[in-house]
């Protein structure tokens, strides 16, 4: 394998520097255009609910009631995101797909050693996925009774309108769509490097033959 000469690659990547910079602009220029005009916007809404204890107010709660509700909240959250309380909400905001189309929007997640219970909706339209977190949190509520006999569910925070879209960042996308570039304009130039077998300097050709250069002929213009 040949040694690269670096002071050598250096120079060719400088001769060759408008490659770089017009894979550069073509890079960035169809990234920041896609992320404004062509990706769609998506928006999230959270609410919280929280699994409470049956207690009556003389009886005192103890570590095996923590644990036990612990464990009851992991129950809680697959009851949350489960097929039957998603048609419902589907059914009661008239959306389409049932269940189906709602469990790739929905996300449930117990917070680890808490009561508390995080269900976050995603969508493209900003007013309904505050819509169906609420909804989910309020049948869910319902199936709980359902379900259980008992009440020890509540609603700490209801879903808020989301003001802007979470996965549209303009100016990181901008950053990061400039590194890619940069680095496919640099690659371009290095794979052409790698394919040029031409003669690049009288160095190559000593290299080569094993001979010694005496002379070099300059190049002359048309005149």
């Amino acid at each position: 394998m040949d040694e690269i000469n670096l002071k050598e690659l250096f120079r060719y990547i400088l001769a060759k520097c408008y490659i770089v910079l017009l894979v550069l602009v073509a890079v960035f220029s169809v990234g920041v255009l896609y992320s404004v005009y062509l990706k769609t916007p998506m928006y999230k809404s959270s609410t919280k609910a929280v699994l409470t204890f049956e207690k009556d107010s003389k009886s005192t709660i103890t570590t095996n009631d923590v644990t036990l509700s612990n464990n009851l909240v992991k129950t809680y959250a697959e009851i949350a995101k489960s097929k039957n309380v998603l048609d419902k909400v589907a059914n009661n905001l008239k959306l389409e797909g049932g269940a189906e189309a709602l469990s790739s929007k929905v996300t449930v997640s117990p917070a680890a050693n808490t009561q508390l219970i995080t269900i976050t909706v995603a969508d493209s339209d900003a007013e309904r996925a505050q819509k169906i977190a609420n909804e989910i949190a309020k049948v869910f509520k319902s199936e709980i009774i359902n379900i259980y006999k008992i009440d020890n569910v509540q609603i700490v925070d209801k879903a808020d309108l989301a003001s802007s879209a979470y996965n549209i960042n303009v100016a990181s996308s901008a950053f990061k769509y400039f590194v890619a570039g940069l680095a496919m304009g640099i690659g371009v130039v290095l794979v052409m490097f790698y394919l040029d077998n031409t003669i690049k300097s009288s160095q190559v050709v000593e290299d080569k033959v094993g001979l010694v250069v005496l002379g070099v002929v300059p190049e002359m213009g048309k005149k």
